[in-house]
């Protein structure tokens, strides 16, 4: 039986009292098992630390307690470099609002991840998405460039008349499509979604559900999302509910 790539051991999270306000467990013993390719669903009240315990799995956050492992690996004992380097070549975000840089296009956009240092100017950004080399850091297969996976993705999630657009110029359900593509540009084993639905309207948010159901398939990438939507999550191959700091089969 091959090794899990996720790995969750008793993960506990509190936030400490402060002042007249009194401490809370939001997370309370959490332990889960998620496999390569596996598609989960994380659904429950509003409060419930559904998003808490998603950016604990992105390095985003820090358990009180426990254990989260990545291809047996306890991230908890990566320093800050390590993690960032995780953040960037393992692990995808999708998050309710895009994020995307309105100054740049949206291949521009989609390359963003590639570069070394993330903080570059706007002129890397173009320069990379104009390159085919593999001149850009980033995880990529061997016979296709950064630039080729942003393009050949972009048209796979019905983009390929919009490269060169801004996000200003793109409805709403196109900006998260840009920003799911983005997430997969460095070929990440496991994909990350906090409530990707949650902006959109009613078509455009099933239209990006099937996306992302269709590319765990085609990429290969393990999806780990939390949303109130129950139709997207059915969609997914299991469905957890988080309760009182407690994850249940639903």
């Amino acid at each position: 039986m091959p090794a899990p790539l996720l790995e969750l051991k008793e993960v506990t999270k509190r936030y400490a009292a402060s002042g007249d306000i009194p401490g809370v467990n939001v997370l309370a013993g959490i332990s889960l098992t998620v496999t390569a390719g596996e598609t989960l669903a994380i659904v429950g009240p509003s409060g419930s630390g559904k998003s808490t315990l998603l950016q604990i799995i992105g390095t985003l956050d820090h358990a009180t307690s426990g254990e989260v492992l990545l291809n047996g690996k306890n991230l908890a004992t990566l320093d800050e470099k390590r993690l960032a380097e995780v953040r960037n070549q393992q692990l995808g975000f999708v998050f309710q609002a895009h994020y995307l840089l309105p100054q740049c296009t949206v291949i521009e956009n989609v390359l963003v991840p590639t570069l070394a240092e993330p903080g570059r100017a706007r002129h890397s950004v173009r320069a990379a998405s104009q390159h085919t080399a593999d001149g850009a850091h980033g995880v990529t297969r061997p016979t296709e460039s950064p630039a080729v996976r942003a393009e050949r993705l972009l048209k796979r999630a019905g983009l390929g008349e919009r490269l060169n657009h801004r996000p200003g110029q793109l409805s709403g359900g196109e900006r998260q499509r840009v920003a799911v593509v983005r997430s997969l540009i460095n070929q990440p084993q496991l994909l990350l979604a906090d409530e990707p639905t949650g902006a959109l309207d009613h078509a455009s948010a099933t239209a990006l559900g099937q996306l992302l159901v269709e590319l765990n398939k085609e990429e290969g990438v393990t999806l780990i999302l939390v949303t109130h939507a129950m139709d997207l999550a059915r969609r997914m191959g299991r469905v957890l509910e988080l309760q009182d700091g407690k994850l249940f089969q639903r």
